[in-house]
């Protein structure tokens, strides 16, 4: 019993680390990890540092130094609306019109979107925009370091009001390498009786034979054996060899024949292909 409740405790906290439709559909998305999140937030912060630079030294010195300078009510009130305008209002249209991109996200490869998955809009990219006043400018990225060091997908405070995370997207595409029957099982492979696998059995054996070296030797050792007890009862003779090898010889057995009965298949429907195709002596074809 408490073996069971282990592994459903683990099981829910897998399931709550994933990305889930409203079809209940498990996406498989990567958050952005806090390394890679405060680098595309340092890259934004300067770039809005060096523009509100420019802006300061083109706009508003000399708006301040002209008439509205002098009505102290007045220059309080643009201060305050170049501040809005560049803290606030440019980084949300920005998160918007790029559905959450940004030139540090771009750099990084990260992009803010809902927890389901989605685009965000201009609500999740306003309360983000507000609450970085608080977290980011106020407290110097202090508080969103703290609240993103604090849970699993790096997210700040702005993200936990909102329902937004940053997603990671520069996923290479993975390879599935071609396994072959080894060199020591060359012999056996000529001759052996390999029956069809069951499909499931088989997806089971490809999938190890993809992650052995991610597992430990003990456990890679283990499942292989496990594999190979129950793949031997469709094979005759069973080879004395190491059970992953075993494994990998069955699984490139059973594909060669089955791609070889496929080409038979086609060449012989290929054969028929006038006979089906073609019309009856002298039938006028319309």
């Amino acid at each position: 019993m408490a073996t069971a409740a282990r592994t459903d405790a683990l099981a829910h906290d897998d399931y709550e680390d994933q990305v889930v439709t409203g079809e209940a559909v498990a996406l498989d998305l990567r958050p952005t990890s806090f390394v890679l999140a405060a680098a595309g937030a340092a890259i934004d912060w300067l770039v809005y540092f060096v523009g509100g630079l420019i802006v300061l030294t083109f706009a508003l010195i000399p708006i301040l130094s002209g008439p509205l300078g002098q009505d102290s009510a007045s220059a309080a009130a643009i201060v305050l609306a170049l501040g809005i305008l560049i803290l606030i209002v440019i980084p949300m249209a920005v998160e918007v019109l790029t559905r959450g991109k940004s030139l540090g996200r771009l750099a990084v490869g990260a992009r803010i979107v809902r927890d389901d998955g989605g685009s965000i809009s201009v609500r999740h990219a306003f309360i983000r925009g507000l609450v970085a006043v608080l977290e980011i400018y106020l407290t110097l990225g202090g508080l969103a370091a703290l609240v993103g060091l604090l849970n699993g997908k790096s997210k700040r405070l702005g993200d936990l009001l909102a329902g937004t995370y940053s997603q990671y997207e520069r996923v290479s595409g993975e390879v599935p390498p071609a396994y072959g029957v080894p060199a020591q099982l060359a012999v056996w492979a000529a001759t052996a009786d390999v029956a069809r696998i069951p499909d499931r059995l088989a997806r089971r054996i490809s999938q190890f034979l993809r992650q052995a070296a991610a597992h430990s030797p003990g456990t890679r050792e283990r499942l292989s054996r496990e594999l190979a007890a129950e793949v031997s009862r469709w094979v005759s003779p069973v080879p004395v060899a190491d059970a992953e090898l075993f494994l990998a010889a069955v699984i490139s057995i059973r594909r060669d024949r089955e791609y070889r009965a496929l080409v038979l298949e086609q060449e012989r429907l290929a054969t028929l292909t006038t006979a089906l195709g073609g019309l009856p002596h002298d039938f006028p074809s319309r």
